[in-house]
């Protein structure tokens, strides 16, 4: 039901299809592969976004696990999780101008939100919560 129906068709080898998708969950992966200039640097990028994730438990210094009282953290990732959806609706665009630069500019956020947006809010959040305390 979430899977393009040219992938249900019975091969030709005589013809290629017009465009290929991967399945739903690949696509933002797709995205950023597709999004780069280079062949490399697009795989590398796929990648890194792939291994990025492993590093979610270094990068974020929160002393409060959990979002239940963290409101900027609440809001970047519900930003985090739009860019994310916006990055799967790219992949399944053909490769054409607006969809390029679009493509380019999510994969720019996916990784911000990592490796500044979610240290700095973390930090941000550590100080304001030290500042309720001493009140």
């Amino acid at each position: 039901m979430l899977g393009d129906t040219e992938n249900y068709m019975e091969g030709n080898p005589l013809v290629t299809p017009a465009a290929i998708v991967p399945e739903f969950y690949l696509l933002p992966f797709y995205a950023m592969l597709r999004s780069m200039p280079s062949k490399l640097g697009g795989v590398m990028t796929m990648l890194a976004a792939m291994l990025i994730l492993l590093a979610l438990p270094f990068v974020d210094f929160s002393i409060i696990r959990g979002n239940a009282f963290k409101v900027i953290s609440k809001l970047l990732y519900g930003l985090f999780v739009c860019n994310f959806i916006l990055l799967g609706l790219l992949g399944a665009q053909h490769i054409e101008v607006p969809f390029i630069l679009l493509g380019q500019v999510a994969t720019v956020m996916y990784f911000g939100y990592f490796m500044v947006l979610l240290p700095a809010v973390s930090m941000l959040e550590n100080m304001l919560f030290y500042l309720a305390i001493k009140k």
